[in-house]
């Protein structure tokens, strides 16, 4: 692949990354709405758990699909590194290794951290 190709994939790679955080957020907005209103104070513990078990389905999936892309865009930029004269934009992103592997942890990492927040806000 040339240069041109290579960074058209790896847009399309941050482009995965993020519109996986949209189903989620969505999730998260409606469940932090619901808490704000003190809705699950007299909600059942099952209607709790399952909001919590919805919760955590559509994180887990999209940390899945999101840590995919930060490994494919390693992979892409390995590739990219060995592209003969490369663009500013060419340097720039394939020197951007560090980034992505924190990208990888940052996700991961506030993941564990809001679905805390919102088994939190959820069982109180």
């Amino acid at each position: 692949m040339n240069e041109k190709d290579l960074i058209e994939l790896w847009n399309a790679k941050r482009s995965q990354i993020i519109m996986a955080q949209i189903a989620p957020s969505f999730v998260l907005i409606a469940v932090f709405v619901l808490a704000g209103f003190d809705k699950f104070a007299m909600a059942s513990d099952g209607t709790k758990y399952f909001v919590l078990g919805v919760t955590a389905v559509t994180g887990i999936l999209a940390i899945i699909s999101q840590y995919a892309a930060v490994r494919e865009g390693e992979a892409l930029l390995e590739d990219l590194s060995k592209v003969g004269s490369k663009s500013a934009l060419g340097k720039k992103i394939s020197s951007s290794r560090g980034l992505l592997s924190l990208s990888a942890i940052a996700i991961v990492g506030s993941g564990l951290a809001v679905f805390a927040l919102t088994v939190w806000a959820v069982l109180g």
